[in-house]
């Protein structure tokens, strides 16, 4: 069952007596809890019906006391339990779990982890409640997802303003979803959001980020990657050196798989690159471009101004004065 699915039931009315979410992607768990806390019970029932519990600061027999309460006044009442994976003795509300009260929903969130599915909690959740995992979404679909969750405000966005996005942002559900929503606000009347836009309400900038950094490596274009690091010298929480070696890395690593694919057409390869047809086409030129030996060079490259960016072997070189040498040296 998806976030989705558990919301749209509880806008009907249909309620389990237990929902357990679970998993490393908060956004979604984030996304249950919130309604549960806000929407679930009207304000004028939620004064008496409405009781929230921190994993670490929440005694388990306190949580199942209110889980076994009655509603006042009403007909349910929500026991939501935060950051359970901090919770001390978690496995002691198995008790209750074993025999819920019909007229409690117990809504808990637990983040970072899964339970284990041989565990009897496990299998007693699964049988009288819900279990919802959520998974970090695969890296190859987030272009997607960004560009269906504008969808969902009511929005339209370019393709480069998507990708800016998930380029800069990173696999951060979260952030993405905040950074979106603050540009809509100042969108006023416009419903199409540009990479424009992306650079005026998020900061980055469309001429001088990390996808342009890659574009200029890719085509081996030196003088415009060395007026990109530049800028990121003169801006240096626009692409801190952290963020730009490791996502060039997954960049010359997915070249590097093209290389052991025996399908290597654009539809094949798109796959690797957010389906996105584009950036695909221009994947398999620099494939051609540097060949394996340059592919392989490059990301042994990556690896050790890695380490010299964290002082392994290196004795406080710059991040710009490392860029440039490593840049130098991937495209000779």
């Amino acid at each position: 069952m998806s976030a989705e699915k558990i919301i749209s039931d509880w806008k009907k009315k249909m309620f389990k007596p237990l929902y357990w979410l679970e998993g490393e992607e908060e956004f979604y768990i984030d996304k249950v809890i919130n309604y549960a806390e806000h929407e679930i019970l009207p304000e004028s029932e939620a004064g008496f019906n409405l009781t929230v519990f921190y994993g670490k600061d929440a005694d388990w027999s306190a949580v199942v006391n209110a889980c076994m309460r009655y509603p006042m006044f009403a007909e349910k009442q929500v026991v939501i339990l935060k950051e359970a994976q901090q919770m001390r003795d978690i496995e002691k509300l198995e008790n209750y779990i074993e025999n819920p009260l019909a007229s409690t929903i117990f809504v808990v969130s637990y983040k970072e982890k899964t339970l284990d599915k041989r565990k009897t909690l496990y299998k007693t959740i699964k049988k009288n409640g819900e279990i919802f995992t959520s998974e970090k979404i695969k890296e190859y679909k987030l272009v997607e997802w960004v560009g269906e969750y504008v969808q969902s405000q009511g929005y339209t966005a370019s393709q480069k303003a998507v990708i800016l996005l998930a380029e800069h942002i990173g696999n951060d559900l979260s952030r993405i979803s905040n950074e979106i929503d603050k540009v809509v606000i100042n969108l006023g009347t416009k419903k199409n959001i540009t990479e424009d836009d992306i650079e005026k309400f998020v900061g980055v900038s469309k001429e001088y980020n990390v996808f342009e950094l890659q574009d200029a490596l890719g085509k081996k274009n030196l003088a415009k990657a060395i007026r990109i690091i530049q800028y990121f010298e003169s801006n240096p929480k626009a692409a801190p050196i952290q963020l730009i070696l490791p996502a060039l890395y997954g960049y010359f690593s997915k070249l590097y798989a093209i290389f052991g694919m025996t399908d290597k057409s654009e539809a094949a390869v798109k796959t690797l690159f957010y389906n996105n047809p584009f950036v695909a086409k221009q994947a398999i030129e620099t494939a051609k471009i540097y060949s394996y030996n340059g592919v392989e060079q490059a990301l042994l490259l990556l690896h050790e101004y890695n380490l010299r960016s964290i002082g392994v072997n290196d004795k406080g070189t710059s991040d710009a004065s490392l860029l440039k040498e490593m840049v130098v040296k991937i495209m000779s």
